[in-house]
């Protein structure tokens, strides 16, 4: 072991990565690509996500490129949109096809068009780690998809779809203690308003308004759920004398 891998053997930790990402990137991208795998591989899925966020493109897209098939194509679904935008330009078009096959084909075309998004977009902000059960499935199979999950990544709200994944409506997570784990996804689900990548930060702060939530779920043309768009991921309203800016005084 070379002496800058063996130095940060002992710091690149699960602790280390979530309290700072970008400097765990910055530490990882320093090393050779064999070494950041020896140093990740331990690592859960979530932790290495917050390490390649923020790593330069062609390190993380190296990086990606020589972990198993099935686990870089969970972490790409699961980077910033931007991110994995970026790393997808980084990839040979034989490698390319390859993690086509796995993903799913909505979030292929979303990465083949994220960078005709302007940067402020519902496309470009939103995040595609989501929980999503069918409108078919009973309740006590979404609660055991939330049990596997850190309590700090509980979301508020899960999304319902369709046999094709497209968006049927939502479920708060604090309203489940409400209904029987017997009761059908589908009958409990309340409508969701919805973005599309290409809409603008001014247009989801309206929608925001109007919506009284924390996220909105971000759909394809047709209508397949593609990720969701927290509100802390808005940028600062700027416009001068906006409704945003004079409801947050």
């Amino acid at each position: 072991m070379n002496a800058p891998m063996h130095a940060l053997a002992g710091v690149i930790t699960e602790k280390f990565i979530l309290a700072a990402p970008q400097e765990a990137a910055r530490a990882l991208a320093s090393l050779a690509t064999h070494e950041v795998l020896l140093l990740i591989g331990p690592l859960k899925a979530q932790v290495v996500v917050s390490c390649l966020n923020p790593m330069d493109p062609p390190k993380a897209a190296a990086v990606l490129r020589r972990l198993p098939l099935k686990q870089a194509s969970y972490i790409l679904a699961r980077l910033n949109v931007e991110q994995a935008a970026k790393l997808w330009k980084e990839f040979s078009t034989p490698y390319r096809e390859r993690l086509s096959a796995a993903l799913e084909p909505a979030f292929v075309k979303l990465l083949a068009e994220a960078n005709s998004f302007s940067p402020d977009s519902a496309g470009r902000l939103m995040r595609t780690d989501f929980v999503a059960v069918r409108t078919e499935s009973k309740l006590s199979a979404l609660i055991e998809k939330l049990k596997s999950l850190p309590r700090k990544k509980l979301p508020a709200v899960c999304y319902v779809t369709g046999k094709d994944g497209e968006l049927k409506g939502f479920i708060r997570t604090a309203e489940l203690a409400f209904y029987t784990a017997q009761s059908v996804c589908g009958s409990v689900m309340s409508p969701a308003v919805f973005l599309h990548p290409q809409d603008s930060a001014k247009q989801a702060r309206e929608l925001f308004l109007q919506a009284e939530t924390d996220s909105l779920p971000v759909v394809d043309d047709k209508g397949i759920l593609l990720g969701v768009l927290p509100k802390e991921s808005l940028p600062a309203a700027t416009e001068k004398g906006s409704l945003w800016a004079r409801l947050t005084k």
